[in-house]
């Protein structure tokens, strides 16, 4: 006779220490820097692939506050690699879900939810009092990634980027005083095809992704589309959590733009680039040249166009 299955038990919230909670922490890190970690807040713009999975990395890591903005909710495509994806969740607003999702982990959090996604309008007070900002934005969101990053340059945030690509992750950092995110990207005055190739070859100069794409097809800059996995998600998660307890405790090597680093994990390879004048780099612009043949696209110029969504 099969035995039968047994009922999920009902959870009852227990009483939160913070102490408690993030005792494992100490031993790579201090008391006395979890401390500083616990007085943080931290802005993420967008919530889906690697957004959301950042934000519950650094809520592990026992950052006290966020900022948070995302104007979308989830929808079924989103299940493969976004945190907070799931049936129960499917049409319910990303800042909601990984909002609550995030004072699951440690109660005592301070959120400050900017539903309507990140605007010139709102800038500022979305980097209001941070720390950091860490960068959650769709692959295709230029306008809105543009406009963040040069906030957080005048404003002296340092700003993370940490980029889902093919199985691995892709990482730049934009610190206050350094090269900014326009001139190591050179977006301006671009079309929205040819901004999409200078991103990402400006993400990944060493291109670990490009040889083991399965399908070619898959891949449609003009229909923003374009493969994703989970792995990528959560490694990049790792890494920009890792770059930011750096960041924040003023420890450890940060290497920052025209430094990149790419690891990928299916060819088991990790490489850092140095390109002195980001995309103007001459080889920086013969990618930039291979790339756009090998998609087709002509290089010419029109006013940028962006939109605001997730990974």
């Amino acid at each position: 006779m099969a035995r039968e299955l047994g009922r999920v038990p009902e959870i009852t919230p227990a009483a939160f220490s913070y102490e408690q909670a993030f005792a494992r922490n100490i031993g790579w890190v201090t008391a006395a820097e979890q401390a500083i970690l616990r007085s943080k807040r931290v802005a993420v713009a967008g919530l889906g692939g690697v957004g959301g999975s950042h934000l519950l990395a650094l809520a592990r890591l026992g950052v006290g506050a966020f900022n948070i903005a995302d104007f979308d909710t989830f929808e079924i495509a989103n299940i493969n690699r976004q945190a907070g994806a799931l049936a129960s969740t499917l049409g319910h607003a990303k800042t909601e879900v990984l909002a609550a999702m995030a004072k699951d982990i440690n109660p005592e959090l301070d959120i400050r939810v900017f539903p309507d996604g990140v605007s010139v309008g709102n800038l500022d007070a979305f980097l209001s009092g941070v720390d950091l900002y860490v960068d959650g934005l769709d692959f295709f969101a230029f306008e809105a990634r543009r406009a963040t990053f040069a906030a957080c340059a005048r404003n002296g945030v340092p700003a993370i980027t940490a980029a889902p690509l093919g199985m691995g992750a892709a990482l730049l950092n934009f610190l206050p005083g350094r090269m900014t995110f326009e001139e190591y990207f050179r977006l301006e005055g671009l079309s929205e095809e040819d901004q999409a190739v200078r991103f990402l070859v400006g993400l990944s100069p060493a291109m670990l992704q490009r040889g083991y794409l399965a399908d070619r097809r898959a891949v449609d800059l003009s229909a923003h589309q374009g493969p994703s996995t989970v792995m990528a998600c959560q490694l990049c998660a790792g890494v920009a959590a890792t770059e930011a307890l750096k960041i924040m405790l003023h420890r450890g090597k940060v290497y920052a733009a025209p430094v990149s680093l790419q690891f990928d994990a299916y060819r088991g390879k990790l490489k850092r680039v140095w390109r002195p004048w980001g995309n103007r780099s001459p080889w920086q612009r013969m990618a930039i040249a291979v790339a756009r043949r090998q998609l087709g696209i002509s290089g010419r110029r029109s006013a940028a166009r962006g939109t605001v969504a997730t990974r």
